[in-house]
């Protein structure tokens, strides 16, 4: 799971282009959106994109989204959850 975690950190980093952060700076609870990364919605489309083509797990709909894309440690369990499935 933390190798899982750090994959996750590194395409926050590089693929959503957060600038002025590592990936060693993200707390697995830091919340991604607001307060936490800051991301916003168009952001939540990317990274949709990007579950998929890393993972290649698809997030049926904005409910499921919403809770997976709580922090790293949600994300992450929604991934094994669903490449277990």
């Amino acid at each position: 799971m933390d190798e899982l975690k750090q994959k996750l950190k590194e395409i926050f980093i590089n693929d959503l282009k957060i600038q002025g952060l590592k990936a060693e700076d993200i707390a697995d609870d830091t919340p991604l959106f607001g307060e936490g990364l800051g991301l916003d919605s168009l952001d939540a489309v990317e990274l949709v994109v990007l579950i998929q083509k890393h993972f290649d797990v698809h997030i049926a709909n904005m409910d499921e989204g919403k809770d997976a894309f709580v922090n790293i440690n949600s994300l992450a369990h929604y991934i094994k959850e669903r490449q277990q499935a």
